[in-house]
Order: structure tokens, then C-alpha cells, then sequence
């Protein structure tokens, strides 16, 4: 919302200076984004008329001007394009300073003297017109100082406002929080009805039900289109940002930033009646003020003459019922639209608008009649004419109506930390424009109807906070007991997992949870995707169903700018659409990725590419973190299609797959334009994570025994599934299983292979004898071929 520092001070009478205003305004949540002064120090710059333009003897472009100043007659060079004998002018005197910095003087132009500078909008420093000289009101009196004439100095101020403070989308509104901070009385209004010059009018149909509760119209005969809006109204609407366009636009536009009520002027000649508000149907479509074509549907609110769309209700007129210079009888609309039935539709068009910027956040369904008399009252003292009746249909039953809400002391006193006195309170809110009236235990309270932000006590325990100064609460320490949490030994924090793969030589990536539809698809992941309603741009418009995705384009966008080593890791959630149609599942998720050289480069290592195995190295590492090792099996069941055919393995744990490792398929690797192999895996982190609580256990005194074997086992075969089931036959006396060797080649059968390895065992009772052993060994064996088809190997 920007306005100017004038038009404020003329609703609200307050001494405090342009700083303080600004700091105050900033500290009860109108915040001050920007603030620019205006034509300051313009001494010496006064209004001129130019009498003759001659032509420069030396120069194409510039003209020597007679100018006449109230006080005699000056030459003066020109090159602005717009000078002309009759224009009246700006001019910078001899001896003045403009707020650039720039020192008039006497100077000689091609050799012609000239004795001062006309000026444009720019060089002043109210506006950023550059494009010629500004142009004065033909009845501007010559001599005047143009600050006397322009209302300067002023500032603009700029104020960043949350969509909740609507009713703040105005002067009027602004005035009311300045008010109530200050200490001071916002201005009485007067708005009186204006005179009935003659009884045309059109009926209004409301068939929109509580999207359009209230619409007034009005019809103005005999208006002067071509008259020129007032130099007083134009700058005002230049320093909040408006172009000044035609009379009708601007006293509209000038309305909606005084009392914040968004209005429209039709060509009452191009209408019939009756004057309706209903839903747009499907195949209708209108031709709008900036000339596109927008197709509607049910989801717009239209603005009808006897059953044709004229306008888009909250969002801009209709090109056809437009106002023209030939227009002499206007119909003014004021109206009150619901905000559900607003919002969103400009941004359907592509569009964003002034009224539809208001009429989404909420504005004052009391406020269309007020409005209206007072854009009428402008009309008939800029255009002339005579006002005819109001036309005015109304829905009571939809109007919104503000309820009581109760203001708690004790809550008050709880949420602040400190007792605010009563008689502060009530003034607060009294100054806010609400109703008050004192109860048992505190207040009920009625918010005015253009507070569409008060509707629970703590929205009143916001205005008293927010107005009573927030740097006059305390800032105390809650108190209460303080309960803390001992981490659970039960699961491995996130954040050792974090420390375990960056003390690998591996770094975090976070990465979106939003993806392109697209990406999924390639991964072939795409199956139960949850889709955003309102993705915030089209390659983000589905939630990610695994982490993989994102990660290997992060590293494919690291290989495009010559990192050929990339090791990156993610913890993070994944979605999925929930079986049975309720909310999305969540999964919290670990996943890494590596490419390039296994380490970086030095002298001391042989340089290789990162393979299966160091990944698998890295889970290994992750998994002991929880006191388990895992089990890792061939990746045949088409669960994991970016997987590469042999090259990749689920994760299991406990009797679970827990997640995939391995190499990305070739085919994916080309659709990603990835430079080499990629290893990765992805895990589900509960799973992962869950460990036991750890328990002491008694140190044997006794020696441990050592007993080798070697083992003829199909190709097939893990070496997990041999651990397992040596681990379920001996029991506790089996300690460690150590694979030292593998062989396969001549000497064993095709699709066969030779493991060795050493039993460790031990007691913790006694010292174990050979037969203790051998005994052990035996049963090792017996369980072997039973459960692995294991022979012992001659």
C-alpha cells in the first residue's frame, strides 16, 4: 500500500514527525518498506508561463523561450520536447537548488543566454517523468511557488502489509491504527447524500447468493467526460503509485485509496437493465478493459446487463459497457463481493488488478453505499451532471456480520506477561473503532465490520499487544518445570548418521520435496505420486517418492561443472498416496550416491572408480552404527527398475528389506546424460536406525579355539546365509565366523563355489578340549549341508 504522507495527515491530525510517524507505524506491524521524500528544498522554483518558442539559431532541438514569472520576463533555452508558447510550467530561477543537487545559474546555451531552467516532474523530485517539461494546470497562477501549488514537501510512504490487515488497504483504515498509536482522533468524515437531479435508474438482481450480498449503483447524467481530473487529485494519485488516466478512472481509483472500496463507471448508454450479479456459465466468454478475450465457466461471478456478462465481478470491466470521451451518462457500481468468490479468479487469467487484490483479502460490506456518494460527489465537482437514485439490492442473510468475541483479563495478563490497565485497554480498542463493553472478568468486544482478521481472543490480545507498544513487554524467562528428554537408546540419532557418511568424505544435499512429474516417470517411480493441487510451478508439481531422483540430479549438475568426484547423502522424507485413500504416507528416508574415483586423488593410492562395494562398505558402517550387520541379496524381483541387472542387491535386516544398493541401469544412466557409473543406495531410516539396548555381558577368562574349514557351496550362496545358519547350530560358543578365502575354477563343478573360513569359538565357563571342538565342528557341518547344501570341500 503506498500513499502519501499528506493524505494521511489530513485523516488523521497527529504532531509526530515524519520519523517518528514512520518508526511507529513499522512497530505496530504496519511495516514501513519504503519511504521516499518529495520536493524538498525548492526554494526559487516557481510557476511560468511561456509566452514564445523560437528556434535555436545554433541547435535542432533546443528553443529559446520568453517565460513570463510573475515578477518580469526571462529567457529561457529549452529542449524538452513539449515546450509551446500558452503551456504553463515549472521554473528553476536563477539562484536556485533542485533536489539533485543542481546550482542554478546564468548560463549561455550555443551562445544564447538563458536565465534559469524549466523543469520536468524528474528534476523536481516528485515524479519519474523525464519525458518533457511538467505540465501546470492552464489556471495555475504564474509567480506561485510551485511547492505552495503542489502541496510539497511530502513523502511517500510504502508499507508492506499482511494479507490479514485488508481493512489497511487504505487511507481511512491506515488512519485508524495511526490513531489509536498516537494517541490522536481520526478525522470525522462527512459524506452527504447528494442531490437527486432526475429519477432514471436501473434495477439490480442479485442471484449470486452470499458471493454478492450487496451491490449499489448509480446513474450520473449530463458528466463532461472530456474535463480534466484536478492537479491536486492527480498528484495524489501519482504518489500512491497510480497513473492518472481519465476523470471517472481517477476518482474511482482515488476512492478505493481513500476508504479501500474498489468501484467501476460503466457507459450507462450501452446499458439496458436490469443490472445483474450471477455465476459465469460454462462456453460464455468478455472482451475486458485491456482488450483480451477471457473464457469463463461457473467459476467466475459476472456482472450482467439484462442477462449478458459486461463485467468480471472483482476483477475489471468489460470492453463493450466501457466509459469513452463520448460518454455523457455514467452507471457507478460499488459493491460488495465475498472473498471465496474473488480469490484466485485474476490469477486464473493471468492478472493481478487493484480491486481483486482487495476484494481477496476482504473488504468492508458497509461500505458500498458510503462509497458511492462520495465518487458521486467528486463527479458532479469535477464533470458536472446530475445524480440520480441509488439502486441498491441487498441479501441481509449473507452480509457478514461481526460477532461479539470475550477479552479475558486473567488471559491477557497471561499471554503479555504483564497487567495492562483496564482503562488502556478499552481506549486501544475503542480507538481501533470497536465496540466495548466491560464484563465480570474482562470485555465483550465487537469488532467494526471492515476487521475481517478479529475473530478469537487472541486476535484481541494481538491489538492491545501490538498497539500498547511491544517494547514495553517484558522479556522474562517462561517458568514452569522443564522436563528433558534423554535421547532413546533405542534408535540411532539422525544426527550420528549425518556425522558417520561426513566422516566418509560424503556431503548432505537437501533437496526439494517437490519434483517433476517427468523425473519420476524416467525412474519409473511414479506410481502412487501424490499430486500438489497447487504446485508452485510446473516442474514442481508432484511430491518426490524417493530420494534417488533428486540426489543424482544434484550430481549430474555437479559432473556439468567439472566435479568428477561427487559423494553426496540426503536424509529426508518420501511420500506415497496411502492405500486407502486417506492422507499421504510418509517415509523418513537415508539415501547416498557416489561417482568418480573410490578416493580422492594423492600419490599413495591407486586411482579406481567407486564401485558396488564401497557403497556396500558405507551401509555396512551405517548398520553397525545399530549393532547388526545386515543381509544383502541379489536384486531379481523387479522391485528396484533403475537398478543395473547383477550389479545391484537389497538391503535386509532382521527378516525385512529394508532398502537397494547397487549401480544405476545403463539405460537410466543415458536418459540422465550422467558422465560414468553411479553407485547408490536408498533405506528406510526406521528400520535402520532401531537398535537394542545394549547389555553387558560377562568376559570370558577362558582361550578361545580356532577351526578352519572349507566349504563347496552353489554359486549362489551368501556368505550371510552360511553365517546365520553356523550362528543358529553352536550358539553362544560360536564367537566369530572369518571368511578368508574364495575360489572358484578347475577342480569344482560348474556353478559351484569354494569357501574357507574360521569358526572362533569359546566358553565362558570352561576352557574347550579338541573333542569339544571337533564335536563343534561337526554339528557345524551337519547344519551346513542341511540348510546351504554345503559338503566339505576335499
Amino acid at each position: 500500500m503506498k500513499f502519501p504522507e499528506s493524505w494521511l495527515r489530513e485523516h488523521v491530525a497527529t504532531t509526530a514527525s515524519r520519523d517518528e510517524l514512520s518508526a511507529r507505524l513499522t512497530a505496530i506491524g504496519l511495516e514501513v518498506e519504503d519511504l521516499q521524500p518529495l520536493g524538498e528544498g525548492l526554494d526559487g522554483v516557481v510557476v511560468a508561463e511561456i509566452l514564445s518558442c523560437e528556434k535555436h539559431p545554433e541547435a535542432d532541438r533546443l528553443q529559446v523561450c520568453q517565460v513570463a514569472t510573475g515578477a518580469g520576463t526571462v529567457q529561457i533555452v529549452c529542449g524538452a520536447p513539449n515546450a509551446r508558447a500558452g503551456l504553463k510550467a515549472p521554473l528553476a530561477q536563477v539562484g536556485a537548488s533542485l533536489p539533485g543537487g543542481l546550482a542554478i545559474k546564468a548560463a549561455k546555451l550555443r551562445g544564447v543566454e538563458s536565465m534559469g531552467m524549466l523543469c520536468s516532474a524528474k528534476e523536481l523530485g516528485v515524479d519519474a517523468d523525464a519525458s518533457g517539461l511538467m505540465e501546470l494546470p492552464a489556471d495555475a497562477p504564474v509567480g506561485q511557488p510551485i511547492a505552495a501549488l503542489l502541496g510539497l514537501p511530502d513523502a511517500c510512504f510504502e508499507l508492506k502489509l499482511t494479507p490479514n490487515r485488508a481493512d489497511c488497504f487504505s487511507v481511512r483504515g491506515i488512519a485508524f491504527d495511526v490513531a489509536a498509536a498516537m494517541g490522536a482522533q481520526v478525522t470525522p468524515m462527512q459524506i452527504p447524500e447528494a442531490d437527486i437531479g432526475h429519477q432514471a435508474a436501473l434495477d439490480v438482481v442479485l442471484d449470486a447468493g452470499a458471493d454478492c450480498p450487496r451491490y449499489c449503483g448509480r446513474i450520473i447524467d449530463g458528466v463532461d467526460a472530456r474535463a480534466r481530473s484536478p492537479l491536486w487529485l492527480t498528484e495524489r494519485l501519482k504518489r500512491a503509485g497510480l497513473r492518472p488516466i481519465s476523470p471517472l478512472v481517477d476518482i474511482t481509483n482515488y476512492v478505493m485509496l481513500e476508504l479501500g472500496q474498489p468501484m467501476h463507471a460503466f457507459d450507462a448508454g450501452t446499458l439496458s437493465g436490469p443490472v445483474g450479479v450471477r455465476r459465469a456459465r460454462k462456453g460464455e466468454s468478455l472482451k475486458l478493459l485491456d482488450e483480451r478475450e477471457a473464457a469463463l465457466d461457473e467459476g467466475f461471478l459476472a456482472i450482467t446487463d439484462n442477462g449478458r456478462p459486461v463485467a468480471l465481478a472483482g476483477v475489471m470491466g468489460g470492453w463493450d459497457t466501457r466509459v469513452t470521451d463520448a460518454t455523457t451518462r455514467v452507471f457507478l457500481e460499488s459493491a460488495h463481493f465475498a472473498p471465496s468468490a474473488i480469490i484466485g479468479r485474476a490469477r486464473r487469467l493471468g492478472m493481478h488488478t487493484d480491486a481483486s487484490h482487495r476484494f481477496e483479502r476482504g473488504v468492508d460490506p458497509e461500505l458500498p453505499r458510503l462509497a458511492l456518494e462520495r465518487a458521486t460527489a467528486l463527479v458532479l465537482e469535477i464533470m458536472g451532471g446530475q445524480a440520480g437514485p441509488v439502486s441498491e439490492a441487498a441479501l441481509p442473510e449473507h452480509l457478514p456480520r461481526p460477532e461479539a468475541v470475550a477479552l479475558r483479563r486473567d488471559r491477557l495478563r497471561r499471554v503479555l506477561g504483564l497487567a495492562v490497565p483496564d482503562g488502556d485497554v478499552e481506549r486501544i480498542l475503542r480507538a481501533l473503532g470497536m465496540q466495548v463493553a466491560a464484563t465480570a472478568d474482562g470485555w465483550s468486544v465487537t469488532p467494526p465490520t471492515r476487521r475481517f482478521d478479529i475473530a478469537i481472543e487472541e486476535d484481541l490480545v494481538e491489538e492491545v499487544a501490538r498497539i500498547h507498544g511491544y517494547e514495553n513487554i517484558p522479556t522474562s524467562t517462561p517458568t514452569g518445570e522443564v522436563r528433558l528428554v534423554s535421547p532413546s537408546e533405542t534408535k540411532v540419532a539422525d544426527g550420528v548418521l549425518r556425522r558417520q557418511l561426513t566422516g566418509r568424505d560424503f556431503l548432505e544435499a537437501i533437496n526439494y520435496a517437490f519434483v517433476d512429474a517427468g523425473l519420476l516417470a524416467t525412474w519409473q517411480q511414479q506410481d502412487r505420486a501424490v499430486a500438489l493441487a497447487n504446485p508452485l510451478s510446473a516442474d514442481l508439481g508432484v511430491m518426490r517418492t524417493a530420494l534417488l531422483p533428486g540426489l543424482v540430479s544434484a550430481l549430474a549438475r555437479n559432473q556439468s561443472r567439472q566435479q568428477s568426484r561427487v559423494r553426496l547423502f540426503e536424509l529426508g522424507k518420501v511420500f506415497h498416496q496411502s492405500p486407502e485413500g486417506g492422507a499421504p504416507v510418509e517415509t523418513p528416508r537415508i539415501a547416498a550416491v557416489a561417482c568418480g574415483p573410490q578416493s580422492a586423488e594423492q600419490w599413495a593410492l591407486q586411482d579406481r572408480e567407486v564401485d558396488f562395494y564401497d557403497l556396500k562398505a558405507e551401509v555396512e558402517a551405517l548398520l553397525a552404527l545399530a549393532g547388526t550387520e545386515g543381509e544383502f541379496r541379489p536384486d531379481d524381483s523387479g522391485d528396484s527398475p533403475w537398478g543395473h541387472p547383477g550389479r545391484s542387491a537389497s538391503v535386509w535386516r532382521d527378516g525385512r528389506r529394508i532398502g537397494w544398493l547397487g549401480h544405476l541401469h545403463p539405460r537410466l544412466a543415458r536418459a540422465l546424460d550422467l558422465d560414468g557409473e553411479v553407485v547408490g543406495f536408498e533405506l528406510d531410516l526406521a528400520p535402520l536406525a532401531a537398535r537394542a539396548v545394549p547389555r553387558a555381558g560377562e568376559v570370558s577368562r577362558y582361550p578361545s579355539v580356532r577351526r578352519d574349514i572349507a566349504l563347496v557351496v552353489p554359486e549362489t550362496t551368501p556368505f550371510s546365509a552360511l553365517r546365520a545358519s553356523l550362528q543358529a547350530a553352536l550358539g553362544a560358543m560360536l564367537r566369530d565366523v572369518v571368511l578368508f578365502d574364495r575360489y572358484v575354477g578347475p577342480g569344482l563343478e560348474s556353478g559351484s563355489k569354494s569357501l574357507a573360513m574360521g569358526l572362533i569359538l569359546q566358553d565362558v565357563s570352561r576352557t574347550l578340549t579338541d573333542r569339544d571342538a571337533d564335536q563343534a565342528v561337526a554339528t557345524a557341518l551337519e547344519a551346513l549341508a542341511k540348510d546351504c547344501g554345503a559338503r566339505l570341500r576335499s
